[in-house]
């Protein structure tokens, strides 16, 4: 007993090897998916042997693939098979937390994430976003799988972007998932997240930055501004790792292959597509560029070469923000899903470098920075239309929680149970960017015209909470009913109007996990939860379930009952209001 015991005291004592993988995974469970699923697991088994981490962290994207409604009976067989394949390793403790629910459009992020915890690591814990504090649960073969509807699991904190980050985009399910470690006492974010795709070739050529790239950096901003203002569960260095759909500055891509050429537009009446041809001055396509379509007569060597690199441009203004390691591997997307071209491009896109690896500045604190490496998974197999892309690197013992600044330091109840606190004091917030600013102030531009055009209120202007005063009941604007004094008393205490719309529309709505159902670990919090004001998050908290989302309220003139009315009839009052 004595030497297992010095074997866990010299484990907790020596760095930690940490591999970190992101793989969109949406192609494997769509046409044959026994055919892919079996040549990706085998892969990606044979990289974990190769590499012997101990601890293993695996974020999906597009969990179920585009055709979810029919897919899913398929992520169960994929966890199903890589959780036997895991077994016969020495992992112990496994977390999974998949995103299943497509039923449930305001949540649903199709993310899934996924960790596994050797045995040799001595301390291990998981943070609860509830209770804002560490979970208790030991490391002793702790197997957890969440799936299907997961909103109501305290230990990861999960949100879809606001829909005005997507304005082309009837319906997203992009987001992140974020889950918090303690690993031999270093404390870690680890957070999966989905960003925007390019929805047309031709209007990412128009300019850089693209439209898209623009509504990218914006729902990146959004995501790191929120955990650096986190003052109930603090803020930890963190790794931001997923399917960033990062895509190449297009317009500047043409230009470097077009230059001696002549471009010809080609405009389909039928279906109102439109093609741009450039050719030589033989007359042949050299580079085809469509809607959906970017095709150039060297197609898989000439994206494969060095040149390339220099157009990968989406990141370099948040270097101060975000860092990465150096990129030596070709761009992860996108491949062709036969299995028999494991190597080639489609000629959908411009091949860029999607899935990447991000993290905190604050994260050099915690790791050996001369032992690392950012490579790519199965780049001779075919793994989907994307390629997974992994980082292996040490983890300090016992760093405690490194603070990236003092902006988050209330920290009401985010050290319990935990006494491992950063000793450093940030005199200066690297928060203060002019582009960060002014991406925020953009942001909270837009949600304000997409607050006047879905809602027939005008809030007032003003602090936050003066805004949820207005969302909860106590708003002293008014709407005359009638010239009955009491009808006017009685409106100076309620909302003449109060629309409860999909929340995760707003910018300024809890996105939070759901804490109806929950008791708070004090009565500090059990008073934070009482309020308008979510105590996590900061943001309007809306506790009604999910059925009374799309009803409104209305009080009656004489008796000032709520009467509910189906959303079916909003259109006919915003007719009476107008």
């Amino acid at each position: 007993m004595s030497d297992k015991m010095e074997t866990k005291r010299a484990n907790s004592d020596s760095d930690t090897k940490i591999l970190l993988v992101t793989a969109n995974v949406g192609s494997l469970f769509e046409d044959h998916p026994q055919r892919l699923l079996t040549i990706w697991l085998e892969e990606f088994i044979g990289n974990v042997t190769k590499i012997s981490p101990r601890f293993l962290a695996l974020h999906l994207q597009e969990v179920g693939g585009k055709t979810y409604e029919n897919s899913m009976g398929n992520v169960q067989e994929f966890i199903r098979r890589l959780c036997e394949e895991m077994a016969k390793t020495e992992f112990i403790f496994v977390r999974i937390y998949m995103d299943e629910d497509f039923k449930s459009a305001e949540h649903f992020t199709a993310l899934g994430n996924i960790y596994f915890g050797h045995k040799d690591i001595s301390t291990l814990r998981i943070w609860n976003f509830l209770y804002h504090c560490w979970d208790d649960n030991k490391l002793d073969n702790d197997t957890h799988i969440f799936c299907g509807n997961i909103e109501t699991v305290p230990t990861k904190e999960k949100a879809k972007f606001p829909q005005h980050f997507f304005p082309e985009c009837k319906w997203s399910r992009k987001g992140f998932m974020r889950t918090r470690w303690e690993i031999n006492g270093t404390a870690i974010d680890l957070v999966n997240i989905h960003l925007f795709h390019d929805a047309s070739n031709l209007a990412a050529c128009e300019d850089f930055p693209s439209v898209y790239c623009k509504t990218r950096r914006r729902a990146l901003i959004h995501t790191i501004e929120r955990f650096h203002l986190d003052d109930k569960n603090g803020s930890v260095p963190f790794f931001l790792f997923g399917d960033f759909n990062f895509r190449c500055d297009t317009a500047g891509v043409v230009k470097e292959l077009t230059a001696n050429l002549t471009a010809h537009r080609l405009q389909s009446v039928k279906n109102e597509s439109t093609k741009i041809n450039y050719r030589n001055s033989d007359g042949n396509n050299i580079l085809t560029v469509g809607k959906k379509e970017f095709s150039h007569a060297d197609h898989q060597l000439k994206f494969k070469e060095l040149w390339l690199k220099e157009f990968d441009k989406e990141l370099a203004p948040l270097t101060e923000l975000l860092v990465e390691y150096p990129i030596n591997f070709i761009p992860s997307y996108p491949f062709e899903e036969d299995p028999e071209m494991p190597t080639d491009y489609m000629s959908t896109r411009c091949p860029s470098w999607c899935d990447r690896i991000l993290m905190s500045p604050q994260v050099k604190d915690i790791i050996e920075s001369d032992e690392w490496k950012y490579d790519m998974i199965g780049e001779s197999v075919c793994m989907g239309d994307h390629k997974p892309i992994y980082l292996t690197l040490r983890l300090k013992p016992n760093k405690g929680t490194y603070r990236s600044c003092d902006c988050s330091c209330t920290h009401t109840n985010a050290n319990n149970n935990n006494n491992l606190t950063s000793p450093i004091k940030f005199k200066t917030c690297p928060y203060i960017s002019k582009l960060y600013n002014q991406i925020i102030t953009d942001g909270k531009s837009l949600s304000q015209e997409r607050k006047s055009k879905d809602c027939p209120l005008e809030f007032p202007e003003g602090h936050l909470a003066d805004y949820a005063n207005s969302a909860s009941g106590h708003d002293t604007t008014n709407i005359e009913t009638g010239d009955d004094e009491t009808s006017k008393k009685a409106a100076s205490n309620h909302p003449s109007i109060s629309i409860n719309l999909i929340d995760s529309d707003n910018i300024y709505v809890c996105m939070c996990t759901q804490m109806c159902n929950y008791d708070p670990c004090n009565a500090e919090l059990e008073a934070q939860t009482n309020s308008a004001i979510c105590p996590m998050c900061r943001n309007i908290m809306k506790k009604q379930p999910a059925e009374h989302r799309y009803s409104i309220l209305i009080p009656t003139p004489k008796t000032h009952k709520w009467t509910r009315i189906h959303q079916k009839a909003m259109s006919l009052i915003h007719h009476i209001l107008s």
